[in-house]
């Protein structure tokens, strides 16, 4: 096993490259994964546009990735190689009090696949054969195709959001920018019993997907013509607009939950309409527990085919980032790391 693969790693902003990466042998607790496929994240476009994300900066080589599907190539009894599986991106400290409060999620010490938020960079999952703890595999349900499964990670991340929200069974929702976690914020809001999913977004495509996942209603920006009453609404788009435009049409005593990455530094916003009326403003960081929730509704077959847009082999990497980042094209954009790089 020991030997060389190839990954997709970024050296600073707009330097992104094919490269062979060392193979090493799992040790204890470990298992290799042979990756299959990868999900380009809005994080790893910010690493490749901008070389950081938020306040993590790029200091060293990285391979980026974290939404990653694969099979078991070696490491461990009882999960026969070739066996599929998703990886869950985090692994928590176990030990500070947000761990021991199972708020894992927000762990300061937790170490995810593909980020500079440390240094040395935790790398991550776009390489052809990676290895994980085993306690990070999750045995894929029968019948469940590998480029299903990817989102895992993202409707993960959508999942925790909603779930930030509280109960929305029942209510009106609004959910501002449909990009891909956008998206699966709409269909998770459906799936927990949102009667109504208004969705906001600068371009025609993504809006027509948003329909296409469960939003009930799709409001280009720009246009007057808003419902009144919204009792939740899920920030999704990273921008300071998206923001004001949550806390300015939720209704009054409603709830914003921002889970969309801001720029970095200090955002301005509407403070005194959160104050006059009254409302709820929490923050949705990653995930935990909702790994296994998404993979459960993913094989119960939740309406997420739309969003996987495009799928390129991994030696067309900086073609899939590109593509990925125009989205009056594409949505979610898969790398397929089990094709053949070397040409």
């Amino acid at each position: 096993m020991v030997g060389y693969v190839f990954g997709c790693v970024v050296h600073a902003a707009g330097d992104l490259r094919i490269e062979e990466r060392g193979t090493t042998e799992p040790g204890p607790g470990q298992v290799a994964v042979g990756i299959e496929y990868g999900g380009i994240c809005g994080s790893d476009l910010h690493y490749y546009h901008d070389g950081g994300v938020g306040d993590f900066r790029i200091r060293e080589p990285l391979v980026l990735g974290h939404e990653v599907v694969g099979r078991i190539s070696g490491g461990v009894d009882g999960l026969p190689e070739g066996t599929p599986v998703g990886i869950h991106p985090a692994t928590p400290c176990g030990k500070c009090s947000e761990c021991l409060n199972d708020r894992r999620n927000i762990c300061a010490y937790s170490n995810y696949l593909g980020s500079a938020a440390r240094n040395p960079h935790i790398q991550g999952g776009f390489v052809q054969q990676l290895i994980v703890r085993t306690d990070q595999v999750r045995v894929l349900p029968a019948g469940l195709d590998l480029r299903t499964a990817v989102l895992a990670e993202p409707l993960s991340v959508a999942i925790h959001a909603v779930r930030q929200a509280g109960d929305v069974d029942g209510k009106r929702a609004m959910v501002t920018g449909s990009g891909p976690i956008g998206l699966l914020v709409v269909a998770a809001l459906r799936q927990a019993g949102a009667v109504e999913v208004i969705v906001t977004d600068l371009h025609e495509t993504p809006l027509a997907l948003a329909t296409q996942v469960g939003a009930t209603q799709t409001i280009k920006v720009g246009d007057t013509d808003w419902p009144d009453e919204i009792d939740v609404a899920i920030e999704a788009s990273g921008t300071a607009a998206g923001l004001r435009t949550c806390l300015e049409r939720v209704r009054r005593g409603g709830t914003v939950v921002q889970v969309g990455t801001l720029p970095p530094g200090d955002t301005p916003f509407a403070g005194n309409v959160l104050m006059t009326r009254e409302l709820t403003l929490r923050g949705a960081f990653r995930f935990d527990h909702e790994f296994d929730s998404a993979i459960a509704l993913l094989a119960n077959g939740l309406n997420v085919a739309p969003i996987v847009t495009h799928t390129f082999p991994l030696g067309d990497a900086t073609t899939a980032f590109d593509l990925a980042s125009d989205r009056t094209v594409a949505s979610k954009v898969l790398l397929d790391l089990s094709a053949d790089t070397r040409r």
